[in-house]
C-alpha cells in the first residue's frame, strides 16, 4: 500500500489550489489599481466637461439665429401639398395668381378672375384664399373680395361652391376650386342661392338680371338695395 506525500502536514491536493488560486489573484489587479489606471484626473475631467457645455451652447445659438432668420423652415403637410398643387396650376387664362404677403406664405393668396364672355363680362372678381395647416384633409376657406351682385356669392362675399364643403375629398386641389369659381361666372346657378333676390331674378326675368349684373360691374350704384362700387377692367371700358 502506497502512502501520500505530505508537504509540512498539509495535503497535496490544498497546496496546489492554493498555488492555482495565488496565480489567479496576482493577474486581478486591485480595485484601486483599475480606477487608478483607467480614470482621467479630475482637471481633465473638468475641462472635457466646459468643453461640451461650450459646444452646446454654440449648438443652440446657432439654432436661434437660423429660426430668427428664416433660413430654414419646416414646412408641414399641408404647405409641401399645397407647393405642389401651385406648381401645377393648369388656370384658365382669365385667372391669375398673387401672393399679398410674398411667396413666402403660401397659405395666403388671391385668385382674380376676368371674364371676357357673358352676364360678368369686362369684370375683374378677386377671391381670396386662406389654406389650413390640415390641407388636403380641409378644403381652403375662399371669400370674394369684391362685392358683386351674383345669384351664387352674396354681398359679404361668401361663396357657395359644393366643393368647398359638403363635397370636398382629398384628392381635389387648388386648380379644381378656381375651375369651380370660374364656372359661378359663366354659368351662375339659381338653384342654389346665397343672394335670393338675384337668383329669382335669374330665374324669372333674365334680361333684368343681366342689367343689374352690368350696373353692379360699372359700379357706384345701388341695386336691389346695396351699394355696389365697381369692378370693370380697363379692357372693355
Amino acid at each position: 500500500m502506497r502512502d501520500r506525500v505530505l508537504t509540512r502536514g498539509q495535503p497535496a491536493e490544498d497546496d496546489n489550489l492554493r498555488r492555482g488560486n495565488a496565480a489567479q489573484l496576482s493577474v486581478i489587479p486591485p480595485p484601486e489599481v483599475v480606477l487608478e489606471r483607467h480614470s482621467p484626473p479630475p482637471q481633465v475631467v473638468l475641462k472635457t466637461m466646459i468643453r461640451l457645455f461650450k459646444v452646446k451652447e454654440k449648438q443652440k445659438e446657432t439654432a436661434e439665429n437660423t429660426k430668427e432668420n428664416g433660413l430654414v423652415k419646416k414646412q408641414s403637410a399641408g404647405e409641401l401639398r399645397l407647393h405642389r398643387d401651385i406648381s401645377e396650376l393648369n388656370m384658365p387664362e382669365e385667372c391669375k395668381i398673387s401672393f399679398p404677403n410674398g411667396k413666402d406664405d403660401l397659405m395666403d393668396f388671391e385668385i382674380t378672375i376676368t371674364h371676357y364672355r357673358g352676364y360678368y363680362m369686362g369684370g375683374g372678381f378677386v377671391f381670396t384664399f386662406k389654406v389650413p395647416a390640415v390641407y388636403p384633409h380641409e378644403p381652403p376657406k375662399v371669400k370674394c373680395k369684391t362685392k358683386i351682385y351674383h345669384p351664387n356669392i352674396d354681398l359679404e362675399g361668401n361663396t357657395c361652391l359644393n366643393i368647398l364643403r359638403e363635397d370636398w375629398k382629398p384628392v381635389l386641389n387648388i386648380n379644381t376650386v378656381i375651375y369651380g369659381l370660374y364656372h359661378l361666372f359663366t354659368e351662375p346657378n339659381h338653384e342654389d342661392p346665397l343672394n335670393q333676390e338675384a337668383a329669382d331674378l335669374l330665374r324669372d326675368n333674365p334680361k333684368l338680371f343681366g342689367l343689374n349684373v352690368r350696373k353692379s360691374i360699372e359700379g357706384n350704384i345701388w341695386v336691389g338695395g346695396a351699394h355696389f362700387p365697381g369692378c370693370k377692367t380697363g379692357d372693355f371700358y
